[in-house]
């Protein structure tokens, strides 16, 4: 990492670049098919705009290699991949990256069944679509529309149905799954199965020997082309919870499958080596393997695992702290009793993982009561769908943790894992959007530069942050600074060489305590919201691990800071002064903007350097609070570039924020029409300055006026005298606007104070 300096400033306003074609960011709408078999090949088209310059996949996860890409148009690419037989089943991300910019995220999914496409016209029931036992169909709901699909299956065989629809992350698709038999009975439907969120899943053992009717429609009959959906049916097991839900890693775990129709069974698995708070688990027999997993934690707790019945608090089982105790409200009305023992000023997070990451259909209720029995402590949603509490020991004696559904509801799925853990420092890093809704990416020009900023959660510490950044593409470097321990945010400089080949990835985005007794690492965590609902709630959508990068086919402009030589005052103002260099015959205007401010600075928005200019100046403002000492600043300027914008930055300037150079006391003033007044302003020094400042009287009121000279001061004076006069046509009353500029020439450049405010009344003779 590189810590800020001030940077040399060179003013040229032409530069030569290589002509390009842009098309800048590509949009990425659809991928066809929705999901893949694992360990095939298959052609894949990636529909959207912009897309004539692709240059590559960025997959967010490995086993998928693209072994040829084409852009057969501006909205058409065709991918051959190649699905690795160990690639990871479920739900992955990719985005497309052209020679001039990122797209969009999108998912797909990897399933374990052969692929077989919807075929229209199947809304018939008694002329449903044949497909086999054992498949994936990648189909439409359309308006109105209602899928059918038969397969057939011998008596006490699972027949099991799993639908990937909002999943897919594409529009707001509520879709309805059912399973009937050859009569039209139906044995199983499901419109949100708690474990797939607004999915479905039927799963029925066959009464007889026969076909069975798979039905797929939207929930309230609606539908349209982008309500896609992967349906998988075959005998897999499909099992609703997992328990324990969790263990320690490299732990051999013997787990207990729940839910599934065929019944229960009890299995070895062996947790991954490193702790992973969200793992997929995935049920598998001889007949198959589940297309979805069930999410365990692996984290390095010590598991209680219920023994009923443990109904009350003599009954509970045996827990302990730090620990984790895992269980199932199995029946409505059923609780569940854990003792652990505390010694007196132990402090621990205790949290109930259920609804968030298992799935689980549990509203939690969490109570830990003392030895006596009363309870001392108790929450339902704090810890955002699940309980959670903080607790503090009173006492050296034991305790008990009590569980149960807030509706007083359960089932064999209301599966949870409550974990007693020691109160640890935690870090979390984000990159904020510039437009709502938008994650960011990067995308650096060749031989220029681009700036984000990086934010950071910190949770039971505070301190002095490193943000740092790994896997950048080859010839991209950046530069940053210290994130104070007051300070959540902190700017992120990229230069690309001007001869960095043009390449993407995803990269790591890192924040270190300053000082090393804080062992801790914070790790990116961006949201993409594919699916808002009502409010913009977000429905469904992918957090990412990395930042997307990329370096682009060099722009035809370039912007820079001209360095301020002398600070910004507190309650003054202050013209940042940013010069353009355009490639020759570049003439589009050039939209500035602060990448941020510092804490009591304003600015203004909406400044422009017009195509013809190579200059701009943002106006500066400083309020009375305004954070003191040095501020790195970035500006970003926008132009229209082909068929879209490009973004690029200034270098890192630093702006010095001071105190006011002095402060002004403005005795009240009053005069008579047609008269002449005075108004004394009493100066108080602050800040030692050299020669002579000036002062302007403003916010007269109409038809009231000083002499246009401003006066001149310098260090030593204790008073300025502002003579006013005062019109006939002046309108009578008592005028609160009245202030003073006045300015300071340091370094050949003018700190600008607005300082007030004064009174005059005017009155009639």
């Amino acid at each position: 990492m590189r810590r800020f300096s001030p940077l040399a400033v060179s003013l040229p306003v032409l530069l030569t670049l290589a002509p390009a074609a842009w098309a800048v960011s590509p949009d990425v709408g659809v991928i066809n098919p929705t999901g893949f078999q694992i360990g095939t090949e298959i052609e894949a088209t990636f529909s959207g705009a912009r897309l004539a310059d692709a240059q590559e996949l960025l997959f967010y996860s490995p086993g998928i290699e693209v072994t040829e890409l084409k852009a057969d148009s501006e909205t058409v690419v065709k991918a051959k991949l190649k699905i690795s037989p160990q690639c990871r089943l479920g739900i992955h991300a990719v985005r497309l990256r052209s020679a001039t910019g990122i797209s969009n995220l999108r998912t797909f999914t990897v399933g374990p069944l052969p692929e077989v496409p919807e075929q229209e016209p199947n809304n018939d029931f008694a002329a449903p679509q044949a497909v086999p036992f054992g498949c994936t169909v990648s189909g439409v709901v359309q308006n109105e529309d209602v899928d059918h699909f038969v397969v057939e299956a011998k008596k006490g065989e699972r027949i099991t149905a799993e639908l990937e629809g909002i999943r897919l992350g594409y529009t707001f698709f509520d879709p309805y799954l059912a399973i009937l038999n050859a009569e039209r009975f139906e044995l199983s439907r499901s419109d949100d199965a708690a474990l797939l969120r607004q999915d479905c899943l039927c799963a029925v053992v066959a009464p007889a020997d026969g076909k069975f009717i798979v039905q797929v429609r939207e929930s309230a009959y609606g539908g349209n082309g982008s309500c896609r959906y992967r349906l998988h049916v075959g005998k897999f097991p499909r099992p609703t919870a997992v328990l324990p839900a969790g263990g320690r890693p490299s732990e051999v775990l013997a787990v207990r499958w729940l839910g599934d129709p065929a019944g229960e069974w009890t299995e070895q698995v062996t947790l991954p080596s490193t702790e992973d708070l969200t793992y997929g688990l995935f049920a598998k027999d001889a007949n198959g393997i589940c297309p979805s997993p069930n999410v365990i934690r692996v984290t390095d707790l010590p598991n209680a695992i219920e023994t009923e019945p443990n109904d009350t608090t003599a009954q509970a089982s045996a827990g302990a702290a730090p620990g984790a105790l895992n269980g199932v409200i199995e029946k409505p009305g059923d609780v569940d009793f854990f003792k652990f023992a505390a010694t007196q000023g132990q402090q621990y997070d205790i949290r109930v993982f259920a609804r968030t990451p298992l799935r689980s259909p549990l509203d939690s209720v969490l109570v830990v009561h003392r030895a006596n029995g009363a309870a001392m402590a108790s929450n339902d949603d704090s810890g955002g769908p699940d309980a959670y509490l903080r607790f503090n020991a009173p006492a050296n004696e034991d305790y008990f943790v009590q569980v149960y559904d807030h509706l007083r509801a359960g089932g064999p799925e209301f599966a949870y894992r409550v974990e007693i853990a020691p109160v640890k420092p935690a870090l979390t890093m984000s990159l904020p959007e510039v437009e709502q809704y938008v994650p960011v990416v990067l995308s650096v020009p060749r031989g220029n530069r681009m700036a984000l900023m990086v934010n950071a959660a910190r949770s039971n510490w505070g301190g002095d942050l490193n943000v740092t950044l790994e896997g950048l593409p080859q010839g991209l470097a950046f530069q940053t600074v210290p994130m104070a321990a007051d300070r959540t945010t902190v700017p992120v400089l990229f230069s690309a060489a001007a001869d960095a080949p043009l390449d993407g990835t995803l990269t790591q985005v890192i924040g270190r305590p300053v000082d090393p007794n804080v062992p801790i690492v914070g790790q990116l965590e961006q949201r993409t919201m594919l699916v808002r609902g009502q409010n913009n709630i977000d429905v469904w959508g992918h957090t990412a691990d990395r930042m997307a990068a990329a370096v682009t086919e060099a722009a035809p402009f370039e912007i820079e800071i001209v360095q301020p030589q002398a600070p910004i005052a507190r309650q003054g103002s202050k013209q940042l002064k940013v010069v353009a260099k355009r490639k020759e015959g570049f003439a589009q205007p050039i939209a500035l903007r602060l990448l941020y401010t510092p804490p009591g600075i304003g600015a203004s928005g909406s400044i422009t350097i017009p195509g013809d200019k190579n200059e701009g100046e943002i106006p500066l403002t400083a309020n009375n609070n305004a954070a003191l000492g040095n501020w790195p600043l970035i500006v970003v300027g926008t132009a229209t570039v082909g068929n879209g914008g490009v973004e690029v930055a200034s270098q890192m300037a630093q702006l010095a924020i001071s105190d006011s150079y002095f402060s002004f006391a403005f005795d009240k003033a009053a005069g008579e029409l047609n008269q002449e007044t005075q108004m004394v302003v009493k100066v108080e020094k602050k800040i030692d300055f050299e020669g002579e400042a000036t002062a302007e009287l403003l916010g007269l009121p109409a038809n009231t006026s000083v002499k246009p000279e401003p006066l001149k001061f310098t260090k030593d004076s204790t008073e300025l005298v502002f003579p006013i006069k005062i019109d006939q046509s002046a309108k009578p009353g008592v005028y609160k606007t009245l202030v003073c500029r006045a300015v300071v020439t340091q370094s050949g450049e003018p700190v600008t104070h607005t300082l007030g405010t004064g009174e005059l009344r005017v009155d009639e003779p």
